[in-house]
């Protein structure tokens, strides 16, 4: 690999991404930088496990603020619930390894929403559980809106 490729990697990602592309179509593999290539696909993987998280953070955050502002509890509200929603069930069918990170990653998430529903609704973090009170089943579920 030249060092004209790594230099384009660090100065132009764009040209680097398009120019290694062109690269494996035509079957040029020595040609190619490999280890940025591997760089760039594992944060692919990373960035679709964080994509997930904030997904799983925000449906958990609107599911504390309906249980505990059930007076401002309105369509946008219920429309965010369902999509996010509807977007995890999406990622996880684009990636069914994700499944293992949701179910391990439910406590970081819920940590995120918390700081979310106290910004949001201005109530006070004593007033919301410490740990998730909603299953991560309870969370995916089109019909649960907690009461």
């Amino acid at each position: 690999m030249s060092s004209r490729l790594q230099q384009k990697y660090s100065q132009d990602f764009y040209a680097w991404a398009l120019n290694t592309a062109e690269l494996l179509r035509q079957g040029k593999f020595s040609d190619v930088d490999i280890e940025h290539v591997a760089e760039e696909i594992e944060s692919m993987g990373r960035s679709d496990k964080r994509e997930l998280l904030n997904r799983l953070a925000i449906l958990l955050a609107h599911l504390l603020k309906w249980q505990f502002q059930p007076e401002r509890r309105g369509n946008s509200w219920k429309y965010t619930i369902k999509t996010q929603r509807f977007d995890i069930t999406e990622l996880l069918s684009e990636s069914p390894s994700l499944n293992r990170e949701l179910e391990k990653q439910l406590n970081h998430a819920y940590e995120k929403a918390l700081l979310i529903a106290i910004n949001e609704t201005g109530l006070s973090q004593n007033t919301f559980p410490k740990k998730s009170p909603f299953t991560l089943n309870q969370c995916l579920d089109k019909q649960f809106f907690p009461e």
